[in-house]
């Protein structure tokens, strides 16, 4: 029995010293103790500025998180294009969420030099803009450190498509170990998001032969995307994925869902399956369930493929590797 503890203090003391471990909260207590602060003010700063920051921050994070883990690889700029955020399914990613994530991290490294990961900096600020645009305030887990790899090429395949029916859903979020109520609870984050008209055209015009609308959709809000988006129209104009209350993070999407109010056939089909269909009326019907479950939802999906202890690097810019 005391050679087993003894192996077993010994095994401790080897990850302690390599710096290996989970995330924790209070990661930073010593270190940068107010770093949470910093971030919240910056983040706040530049939602007083546009409030695009709420949606392209987090859908920054979820990007991020799906590739090459939650590593801040998207946040890499590359002279020849081809860094993560130059793949095509990255294009779309609005350059306010960068710009929020950079102000961050120059306010941090002003009072907490090559400390804290540009990692944690962009799970800190997906955080807040939920909380400042009115969802659940939760706690967060620290201690990522920055990737050394992205690439474009490694994008493909990675992330959901608008197409994507339950089973496809489910099994691109079970990968990352997402359950299909972390899958349905993440997909509530297009409460606050927008969308470019090409990513749902075939909706509205081109469906099938016998139907060229959609028949999931109602037919008033069909209406309402075909004004927004004629044909051939300018493939910049973004859409409010939620028509209701675009700017507040709320359950009024899985409400929209319910009323054939939603935008991708991704998002319609949560409502028009009946694997998930009494999860969405359940999260419509109760705020405090939804707010519960993407908390918990947002807990797991910053876990995903981290590096902790000596993996990875701190970067000084989040927009390069440090060497």
């Amino acid at each position: 029995m005391k050679t087993w503890k003894g192996l077993c203090l010994f095994m401790l003391l080897i990850l302690v010293m390599r710096g290996e471990g989970q995330l924790m909260e209070n990661f930073y207590s010593s270190s940068c103790p107010n770093v949470e602060a910093i971030v919240r003010q910056a983040v706040a700063t530049k939602l007083s500025q546009t409030a695009i920051t709420v949606p392209s921050t987090l859908r920054l994070f979820f990007h991020d998180c799906f590739v090459e883990g939650c590593d801040a690889s998207v946040l890499i700029s590359s002279p020849n294009n081809d860094a993560e955020k130059d793949a095509p399914d990255n294009l779309s990613l609005a350059g306010d969420g960068f710009d929020t994530v950079i102000k961050a991290k120059q306010a941090v490294e002003a009072q907490c030099p090559g400390v804290v990961s540009c990692a944690d900096i962009l799970t800190i600020a997906a955080r807040d803009v939920v909380v400042l645009a009115g969802g659940f305030p939760f706690a967060v887990e620290l201690g990522r450190r920055d990737g050394l790899v992205s690439r474009a090429s490694r994008v493909t395949g990675k992330l959901p498509e608008p197409n994507f029916d339950l089973n496809s859903l489910n099994t691109m979020f079970a990968k990352h170990n997402l359950s299909q109520l972390d899958m349905i609870a993440l997909s509530g984050a297009h409460t606050v998001g927008f969308s470019h008209c090409n990513r749902f055209a075939n909706r509205i015009y081109s469906f099938s032969p016998s139907s060229p609308v959609d028949p999931t959709l109602d037919p008033n809000y069909a209406q309402q995307l075909r004004q927004s988006c004629p044909q051939n129209v300018d493939p910049s104009i973004a859409i409010n994925m939620d028509p209701v209350t675009p700017q507040t993070f709320d359950n009024t999407y899985f409400q929209n869902l319910v009323g054939g109010k939603g935008m991708f056939t991704s998002d319609q089909v949560l409502f028009t399956d009946p694997a998930s269909q009494p999860t969405v009326n359940d999260l419509a019907s109760n705020p405090s369930v939804f707010n519960g479950a993407f908390m918990t939802a947002m807990r797991k999906l910053g876990r995903v493929d981290v590096k902790t202890g000596r993996q990875g690097e701190i970067r000084l810019d989040c927009t390069r590797f440090n060497s």
